[in-house]
């Protein structure tokens, strides 16, 4: 049997600490917990082993028999932060189930802002994501769906729900910087695209789509909403052509 990568090793706490004598006082909950506690206060960009050291007073070296890299402690806080979901109710149809999904996912995420930030650069592997992973494809448990059909399906709403959510916190913080360039959005618009250049987004301009940008949040809550229903209309044909064939 092969041996689990590095990093799969260490969110699962399979790692071998490789040396005797007294339990250390240190341990990689505490360091990850403490990166945490760094990057909901100042932002992802604030985090670095020798912050983290500082934290937990203790030196940069002690932290490093635990973790190797502020890239093994990105994958650690990628996995911490984003907490074990709630189960789904057992009466709910597919639909209502991965649609409580999707907003336990956006809740669990805007309790730690800076989680979009942090660097995508492989499948979900640690316990907390699988954990969410397990609970969407549950949900599709009595549609009639092949196995891979609804890992297709889960992976699709994790990378619509991903991306939302990344665009969305990154205009809000746009907004709070400058909410004039979204409010002037629609007249800036109007002063710049030809309706013979662009003749569809003329028309969205000359139905006034774009005037008012008003509160922010709420309307990026109802994008996220409006997104998702249309998704999940997608996978609801899919899933009837899939029946009807089978």
């Amino acid at each position: 049997m092969s041996e689990l990568p590095a990093d799969v090793a260490l969110m699962w706490r399979l790692r071998d600490p490789g040396r005797r004598g007294p339990k250390p006082s240190l341990t990689v909950e505490d360091i990850t917990r403490a990166a945490i506690e760094i990057a909901d206060a100042e932002d992802l960009a604030a985090v670095s082993m020798a912050r983290v050291a500082e934290r937990l007073g203790n030196s940069t070296m002690a932290l490093y028999r635990h973790v190797k890299s502020k890239d093994e402690l990105l994958v650690l806080m990628s996995d911490a932060a984003l907490e074990r979901p709630s189960p789904l109710p057992d009466d709910v149809d597919w639909r209502t189930g991965l649609t409580l999904w999707a907003e336990g996912v956006l809740v669990a995420i805007r309790k730690h802002r800076w989680y979009s930030k942090l660097p995508i650069s492989g499948p979900p592997a640690g316990p907390n994501n699988l954990a969410w992973f397990d609970s969407a494809l549950g949900a599709l448990e009595d549609t009639g769906l092949p196995e891979e059909a609804k890992v297709g399906v889960v992976m699709g709403l994790m990378t619509y729900v991903h991306g939302e959510i990344r665009l969305s916190l990154d205009l809000a913080a746009g907004f709070a910087d400058n909410p004039n360039a979204f409010s002037r959005y629609g007249a800036v618009l109007s002063r710049v695209v030809d309706p013979r250049q662009l003749p569809a987004l003329a028309r969205v301009l000359d139905a006034g789509v774009f005037e008012s940008v008003g509160n922010f949040e709420a309307e990026s809550g109802e994008d996220f909403d409006f997104g998702l229903q249309l998704y999940l209309d997608g996978v609801a044909g899919f899933i009837d052509r899939v029946c009807q064939a089978g």
